[in-house]
């Protein structure tokens, strides 16, 4: 007889497939505008076409007869080679969801690498450590803070020190992060000149290597205080009404009235229920950081993959579009899937299928 607890993470790991397959095609729709983005290519063959024979001249010798068949014979072989002789949906649609699935991402329409590559792969995997330099830190630095001054403000409830906490938090949540980069940028690099306008090193070849980490530094200082400065208050906030919620519970009760001390009742009793709903958000923030900021990366001129995101949406580079959001996709099921998997040893109910 199958376990109970191993029913639960099948039914979850199913239940995520399915709405991973829903998720990874309907991005190859929404992507390619329902079509929009073959239409274009095709119009892009067509005049390439055009230009090329125009050069030739071989064809300018021909009759017009000849000139258009020879054109039309083209334009059939190019659509016939990229697969636009077949229609969008639901053919060519389920190609690119195919291609998707086992990341056969492909090459991209007009964005390239810093080596001059249409791989998609170089490019993302060329972007990747820039954003989780900054985003994925970023976010690990501000859920530790946050947490560490949650808990205290969890056990000093009503105090100043909470009541201050409490309002930072509201007005640093409140305000988006590339607010504060645009007051730090006006602050710290125009008017006093600290640190650098741009995020983004300029010179890699040719610099020793100690020298590369402190301008990586330089330049990653000014993002990375202003993403941290936003975002811890909201970790603070949020474990704060998680430890304040369970310090009420009746097992906390009995133990303050039986004599435990209160940094055992903290570390036993608060502490490990309250261990679940952080580990779920530190986990998801952590792969939500791989995606970057698109705002944040461009005021601050920081070309990770939020930015790359914006390029690719104002290109309508629609693979890059698929093999972001598809290879977020992944991240996001295999995080959730781990999760549970926490969950069971964290809490017994759930190894018992409670």
């Amino acid at each position: 007889m199958v376990p109970p607890y191993l029913k639960y993470i099948g039914k979850k790991t199913a239940t995520l497939c399915v709405m991973l397959l829903i998720a990874v095609y309907l991005t190859v729709l929404i992507a390619n505008l329902g079509g929009y983005i073959d239409t274009v290519l095709k119009s892009q063959i067509v005049t390439t076409v055009h230009q090329t024979v125009a050069r030739s001249p071989e064809f300018q010798n021909l009759p017009p007869e000849k000139q258009k068949e020879m054109i039309h014979t083209l334009i059939d072989q190019q659509f016939k080679a990229y697969g636009l002789d077949k229609p969008f949906f639901p053919h060519r649609s389920f190609i690119y969801f195919k291609k998707a699935l086992i990341f056969k991402l492909g090459r991209a329409m007009f964005l390239r690498s810093a080596g001059g590559s249409s791989s998609i792969k170089a490019i993302i995997l060329e972007r990747l450590p820039w954003t989780m330099l900054l985003f994925t830190t970023g976010t690990l630095i501000s859920a530790f803070l946050g947490i560490y001054t949650g808990l205290h403000m969890g056990r000093k409830a009503l105090s100043v020190f909470d009541r201050g906490m409490s309002v930072f938090a509201v007005m640093t949540t409140s305000i988006p992060p590339w607010f504060f980069g645009i007051l730090a940028l006006l602050i710290f690099s125009y008017r006093l000149g600290w640190f650098p306008s741009g995020g983004w090193v300029e010179q890699f070849i040719g610099v020793p290597w100690h020298k590369l980490i402190l301008d990586i530094l330089w330049h990653l200082a000014l993002p990375l205080g202003c993403w941290v400065f936003s975002n811890f208050g909201y970790w603070a906030y949020t474990t704060r009404n998680l430890v304040i919620h369970i310090m009420h519970e009746d097992y906390v009760t009995v133990a303050r009235a039986k004599g435990v001390p209160e940094d055992l009742i903290m570390r036993r009793y608060v502490l490990k229920p309250a261990a679940p709903p952080i580990v779920t958000m530190v986990s998801l923030a952590v792969i939500a950081s791989w995606t970057g900021a698109i705002i944040t990366e461009t005021v601050f001129k920081w070309y990770g993959l939020g930015y790359l995101y914006w390029q690719a949406i104002m290109t309508l580079d629609a693979p890059i579009i698929i093999g972001l959001t598809v290879i977020y996709a992944y991240l996001l099921v295999a995080t959730v899937i781990m999760l549970e998997l926490v969950y069971g040893y964290l809490d017994p109910r759930i190894r018992v299928g409670g």
